[in-house]
Formats: structure tokens, sequence, C-alpha cells
């Protein structure tokens, strides 16, 4: 029976780890053995990072709807209890991209909030 030779299927493995490195700077994207740490590091950090993300963006709508509500006088904490009291359904994202957009709608989400907190 004849040997196997794998130059092919080799060449074909290495092939994907850089192209998947290329733009790496240095060893990173022309050795190989660095090229699959670089690769496989990259990974692990895009795989957390989309985690991360949400994260992030949930803290920047936070931030955009406290200071958004602060300009009608009512800070964030407050504004949420209300909105809930007053049985309101908007999640942050739709506040937050209101309060950007929308300054007027968001003041009657804010007085909408503090009428049920009077009550």
């Amino acid at each position: 029976m004849p040997r196997v030779k794998r130059g092919v299927h080799a060449k074909k493995k290495r092939r994907k780890v850089f192209k998947a490195a290329k733009g790496y700077r240095g060893a990173r994207g022309t050795l190989y053995r660095t090229a699959t740490e670089a690769v496989d590091k990259a990974l692990c950090y895009a795989y957390a990072h989309r985690r991360t993300k949400k994260r992030e963006m949930r803290r920047l709508w936070i931030a955009r709807i406290n200071a958004a509500a602060r300009l009608n006088g009512i800070t964030y904490n407050r504004l949420v209890e209300g909105l809930t009291k007053a049985e309101v359904m908007l999640d942050r994202k739709t506040l937050a991209d209101m309060a950007v957009r929308d300054p007027a709608g968001f003041a009657k989400v804010t007085s909408i909030a503090k009428q049920a907190l009077s009550v």
C-alpha cells in the first residue's frame, strides 16, 4: 500500500490560519506557530467581547437616559420607578434613542413617570 503524503492538507490548514492572521504585525502574521497563537487568542477575545459589548451598550443607554432625565428634573432611578408604576413598557434602548433623537417625546415620558410617582 502506498504511503500518504500530507502536503496538500498541511498547506490548506496553514493557509486558513494565515488568512485569519492577515494584517497582524511581525511574526504574528508570517510565522505559523506564532500566527496560530495569535489567532487563537483573537478568537477568545472575540467570544468574550461579544458578551462585554452587550454590557457596555446597556451602560451607555443608562448614562444617556440619566442625562436626559436630569434635564427634565428627575433622576434615572426615579424615572424607571415611575415608568414601572405607570406600567409603561419601554426598554432602555428605546428610552436612550428617544432621549437623543426626540427630546420632546422623552419629556412626555418623564412627565408620565412623575405623575405616577406623585399619585
